[in-house]
């Protein structure tokens, strides 16, 4: 019996669909990982202040979310002690609030060492690493860190 190269092709099209619908069963089925992002600053304070409004937005709408603030160049200032928005209102107070909430901050030691900045200038409890960008480029492709820049 021939049987014709467009059923055969139709009849691989009906084996996938049947198998996308089918569904699992047990504990796995339910588990929904979380969605993971790291937020990157490197322009300084406003970019800053976006981010960390744009994080407290996030969790909102997404309690479980994974947020990771990687910073550098510029973009560390926030997370240095005594550092103040453009209202002079601290930023301690909004990190550690975060903190709070699961997220995590880290600060380039290539951009303290450039700019001679003590390492306990930094906002307890921020993680030192060694590189940013080869943090957010870590986080990314080893991680599956969705990547934003407020």
């Amino acid at each position: 019996m021939n049987v014709s190269l467009g059923k055969l092709a139709a009849a691989a099209v009906l084996s996938l669909a049947a198998g996308a619908c089918a569904t699992t069963s047990g504990p796995s089925a339910d588990v929904v990982e979380p969605v993971k992002v790291v937020y990157h600053i490197n322009q300084g304070n406003e970019q800053a202040t976006d981010g960390l409004r744009n994080a407290g937005n996030h969790l909102t709408a997404d309690p479980t979310a994974k947020i990771v603030f990687v910073t550098h160049a510029a973009g560390i200032r926030f997370l240095l002690d005594g550092a103040k928005d453009k209202n002079g209102n601290s930023y301690d107070a909004l990190v550690q609030d975060l903190m709070g909430k699961g997220v995590e901050f880290r600060l380039c030691n290539f951009t303290l060492q450039r700019g001679n900045i003590d390492p306990k200038k930094v906002i307890q409890g921020v993680k030192i690493v060694p590189s940013g960008v080869a943090e957010v480029s870590r986080l990314q492709r080893n991680e599956g860190y969705a990547y934003l820049k407020p």
